[in-house]
């Protein structure tokens, strides 16, 4: 996930509704009628809740996406982020994340205590993501609630291959694993992700492209099943530093697979500033101090396979605040994810079937 998507300068609007939650009730409603076919929540890209899902052993997950937020007072775009996972083993997944970003601030007219605000458009690399998930917690239908359902799944890194009968601690996710096993059913997983985001060697920060680093992020997600549909869910703080406010990010993804190729998505994220940065602190535009921010965004989307090897995936996301929207808070009036995913792997080993020879009853 992208922690920073839709920062946008200016003031908290509080928790009064727009005519915007019109619109969000009206898409609520539309997903709600989607409930009807069984389904599976995935999170990350092209939403900001992430889960506890891993690319699988040696296996590459990479996301080229355009992101883009926009208020009536700035806007900020990605053009195109670069996303690239890798699985290590089948419960760790390695991350590294930069975007080539855009930051667009509309001319304001001067108010009684703030000066007027000029336009501009600036560009360039913007700050690297390192990440790594675990998903130490998974647990199938009818087992233990507690026993075996904990691990790393490390071993598959060393050992790919699995015997036939699979033995506790395999169950587990630390046992050898091969591609040739049937894959789990999970009803109920979680995992950490640990993110840190790092300023590059670029002008980037004191040409207020991107905000002084380093922070870090560290979420929680939980996926689980509730008769025929899955839930994401994801609540993580951010350490902010001198120039950055420590802040909470929540999310709820509801999800449903219409077939192999189609899914569909509502996703409910919440982003709120827990303190505020004093004036004079930070680097370049990042100097003054600003009130708590807040940010509560409603969005629909989903992902299309496009070969019929479904390595290749369509990834699409909108939508916008529920909340007042103005020139001098940072909800959002829309956003969006246009991209798309690329899976990179060991091929599935085929199991040679021997033929059997049947006697030919036609002789005597």
């Amino acid at each position: 996930m992208i922690l920073d998507w839709f920062n946008v300068p200016g003031r908290s609007s509080g928790k009064a509704f727009s005519p915007a939650f019109c619109w969000a009730r009206r898409l609520i409603l539309a997903c709600l009628v989607l409930v009807t076919a069984a389904c599976r929540g995935q999170g990350g890209p092209p939403f900001r809740t992430d889960d506890p899902e891993t690319p699988g052993n040696q296996h590459w997950e990479i996301n080229f996406g355009w992101i883009g937020d926009r208020n009536p007072a700035a806007g900020a775009y990605q053009v195109p982020d670069f996303d690239f996972n890798y699985g290590l083993g089948d419960r760790i997944q390695l991350k590294y994340e930069i975007p080539i970003a855009i930051e667009e601030t509309r001319p304001l007219a001067a108010r009684p205590n703030q000066p007027a605000v000029p336009g501009q458009v600036i560009g360039g690399l913007g700050e690297s993501l390192l990440g790594i998930k675990w998903r130490f917690y998974e647990h199938h239908p009818d087992d233990p609630w507690v026993k075996n359902r904990f691990g790393t799944g490390l071993l598959g890194v060393f050992r790919p291959s699995r015997s036939a009968a699979a033995s506790p601690a395999s169950q587990a996710g630390d046992s050898p694993a091969g591609d040739e096993a049937a894959e789990p059913v999970v009803n109920l997983s979680v995992s950490t992700y640990p993110q840190l985001f790092l300023d590059n060697p670029t002008r980037a920060v004191p040409r207020g492209l991107v905000a002084p680093g380093p922070s870090f992020f560290l979420p929680l997600e939980v996926n689980a099943r509730v008769g025929p549909v899955r839930f994401d869910g994801e609540v993580g703080y951010n350490f902010g530093n001198h120039a950055v406010p420590q802040s909470w990010g929540r999310g709820l993804l509801v999800g449903h697979e219409f077939s192999e190729r189609t899914e569909a998505y509502l996703e409910l994220y919440d982003q709120q500033d827990a303190n505020r940065v004093a004036v004079g602190q930070g680097v370049g535009q990042f100097t003054t101090g600003v009130p708590k921010q807040r940010q509560s965004t409603l969005g629909l989307g989903g992902r299309q396979t496009l070969n019929r090897a479904k390595t290749l995936n369509l990834l699409l996301m909108g939508g916008r605040s529920f909340q007042t929207i103005s020139a001098f808070n940072s909800q959002p009036s829309w956003i969006a994810y246009v991209g798309l995913q690329v899976l990179l792997g060991p091929k599935e080993p085929v199991t040679p079937q021997v033929e059997q020879k049947l006697p030919d009853e036609s002789k005597p």
